[in-house]
């Protein structure tokens, strides 16, 4: 369990915790891995953010529906990864050396639309290629997100018309918020961006339209590291150093919190990971 805390929420905010999940590429086999998944809603967070990759087997959702079934009842968004939509495929690990990995032609097409029935049974928002909206302790939320940038299905120029649609959809819009002591007071809004891959371009869209955290996974953290160096790759463009862990995504005179998970699975032909543990994220979202 990684830990972080970010001051980005506006003065006299109550904090909000999000647990951020990640790349579980679950089989359903995986029980130890799904008990501590399940443990994890002891932590009581006040919303669930879900990054992609939780299948990782043609019968994934089995243990995905056990791991996350305690959750149910907590506020929650996600997206899709590749590995929503395609099993896992024996693969050279040292073609991630040169460059980001390619379509597989024997994956198996997995029953995407069963992960995502579980997702609705949960009340959990739908963030591919879309936007939602949340009241969290007193703060609201506005999230936009985008499908699996990897295989290219995000559609970064729908972002815009999302988000207006979300605003025009919103009862109270730019007006002031019901509970505030002066009517003129603004509602108090944090705007978040969601992806699965974190590739650069999906990062500078996200901070051109306003996002002021982002949370992404797909790189395992780089999987195999090497202690005093890092990632050795990110399958995607991102750069080694931000592979993991919380950082600043910086684009032109704008800026986000980046949270880049390193996940909780590995795929099942390269169950293999070197410095670099596996993880969830608690991060706490305070008064600036």
């Amino acid at each position: 369990m990684r830990r972080e805390t970010i001051a980005v929420l506006p003065p006299g905010s109550t904090p909000i915790r999000i647990l951020h999940l990640s790349d579980l590429h679950m089989a359903p086999w995986q029980r130890s891995k799904q008990q501590w998944i399940r443990s994890l809603a002891d932590l009581k967070p006040d919303l669930i953010v879900g990054t992609g990759d939780m299948l990782g087997h043609e019968r994934g959702i089995d243990g995905v529906a056990n791991a996350l079934g305690r959750f149910r009842g907590i506020p929650g968004v996600f997206v899709n990864g590749s590995n929503d939509y395609f099993g896992p495929t024996p693969k050279n690990p040292f073609l991630y050396f040169a460059g980001p990995s390619k379509p597989h032609a024997t994956a198996k097409r997995l029953d995407t639309e069963e992960l995502l029935d579980f997702y609705r049974s949960l009340g959990w928002i739908d963030l591919n290629n879309a936007a939602g909206a949340l009241d969290i302790e007193g703060t609201h939320l506005e999230f936009f997100g985008v499908d699996d940038a990897h295989k290219h299905l995000d559609r970064l120029e729908l972002i815009t018309g999302a988000i207006d649609d979300l605003r025009a959809s919103d009862p109270l819009g730019d007006e002031s918020w019901p509970d505030a002591p002066d009517a003129a007071e603004p509602r108090p809004t944090l705007t978040i961006g969601v992806t699965h891959a974190p590739y650069q371009r999906v990062l500078n869209s996200f901070v051109n339209h306003g996002a002021q955290v982002i949370f992404g996974g797909h790189t395992h953290g780089g999987q195999v590291c090497l202690p005093g160096y890092g990632a050795l790759v990110t399958n995607c463009d991102i750069p080694r150093r931000q592979a993991k862990g919380l950082s600043v995504w910086t684009h032109g005179l704008r800026a986000a919190y980046l949270n880049v998970s390193a996940g909780l699975g590995t795929s099942i032909y390269a169950p293999v990971r070197f410095a670099c543990p596996p993880e969830a994220s608690l991060i706490t979202l305070v008064a600036s």
